[in-house]
C-alpha cells in the first residue's frame, strides 16, 4: 500500500456519496451567503474524485511506485465512477439511457479485455485515445451534474455526451485492434506448449512401461531356463 493505491482506493469510496447525494433532492448546506445545493455538492464530490484519478498518477510515475494491483485497480476505480454517475444522470431524466448504455457496455469491454491479458501476463496501460475519453467524460458529466437545477445546461451536456461517445468507441477499437491479436497469440502459444508437454509426457510414460514390460520378460525367461535344465556330474570312479 502507498499513497498513488491508497487515492484510488478513495475514489471508489467516493462512488456511493456521490450517488447518495445526487438522488437527494433536499441535501443541501449553506456556506456563508451562498447556499450548496446537492447538484453542487454532488459536482464537487465528482470532481475530487477526478482529480484523484490525476494525482494518483502522476504519484506513482514522478516516486516510481507503479505497482500492478495500481496498474488493474486505477481503470475499475474509474469505471465505477463513471458508471455510478451515468446510471445516476439516467435515474434523475437528465441523461438517455441508451448513452449511459454505451459508455458503460465499453468500459466493460475493455475491463474483460485487460482480465484476459492479466490473465496472460500482459498489463495493458491507458492510451491516449483512452485518457481524452475520461476528460471528455469528465467534462461532459460535470455539465450534466449542474443540469439537474439548471436547464441551460442541459442541451450542451447532451452534445458533449455524444462527445464521449465518439471517443469511447474509438478507444474501444483501438485497444482490441492493438492487444487482442497479442493475446490471442499468447494463449496459442502457451496451449500449444502444454499440449507438447503433455505428449512427451505420455511417450516417456510408455516408453518406462514398455522397459518394465520387457524386463519382466527378460526375467521370466531365465527363471525357467533354469528350471527345466541338468546339471552335469562326473561319472564315480570305483
Amino acid at each position: 500500500m502507498n499513497l498513488p493505491n491508497a487515492l484510488t482506493i478513495l475514489r471508489i469510496f467516493f462512488v456511493p456519496l456521490l450517488v447518495a447525494v445526487l438522488l437527494e433532492e433536499n441535501v443541501g448546506f449553506r456556506l456563508g451567503s451562498w447556499q450548496v445545493t446537492n447538484e453542487w455538492l454532488a459536482l464537487a464530490i465528482f470532481l475530487s474524485a477526478a482529480a484523484t484519478d490525476l494525482l494518483d498518477g502522476y504519484l506513482a510515475r514522478r516516486w516510481k511506485q507503479e505497482t500492478t494491483i495500481g496498474t488493474l485497480l486505477d481503470p475499475i476505480a474509474d469505471k465505477l465512477l463513471v458508471s455510478a454517475a451515468l446510471i445516476s444522470l439516467v435515474q434523475v431524466r437528465v441523461l438517455p439511457g441508451w448513452m449511459a448504455i454505451l459508455v458503460i457496455g465499453r468500459e466493460f469491454a475493455v475491463s474483460g479485455l485487460r482480465a484476459i491479458a492479466a490473465t496472460e501476463s500482459y498489463t495493458i496501460k491507458a492510451s491516449d485515445l483512452g485518457k481524452t475519453k475520461m476528460l471528455s467524460q469528465v467534462i461532459a458529466i460535470s455539465c450534466l451534474l449542474v443540469s439537474t437545477r439548471h436547464s441551460a445546461l442541459h442541451q450542451p451536456g447532451i452534445w458533449m455526451m455524444w462527445g464521449v461517445i465518439f471517443f469511447a468507441l474509438l478507444s474501444a477499437v483501438s485497444y482490441f485492434r492493438k492487444f487482442w491479436r497479442k493475446v490471442d497469440e499468447h494463449v496459442k502459444l502457451r496451449r500449444r506448449r502444454e499440449l507438447l508437454l503433455l505428449e512427451r509426457k505420455r511417450q516417456r510414460e510408455s516408453l518406462r512401461q514398455r522397459g518394465s514390460r520387457r524386463a519382466g520378460a527378460r526375467g521370466a525367461g531365465s527363471g525357467a531356463g533354469a528350471s527345466g535344465g541338468t546339471i552335469w556330474k562326473p561319472p564315480e570312479v570305483n
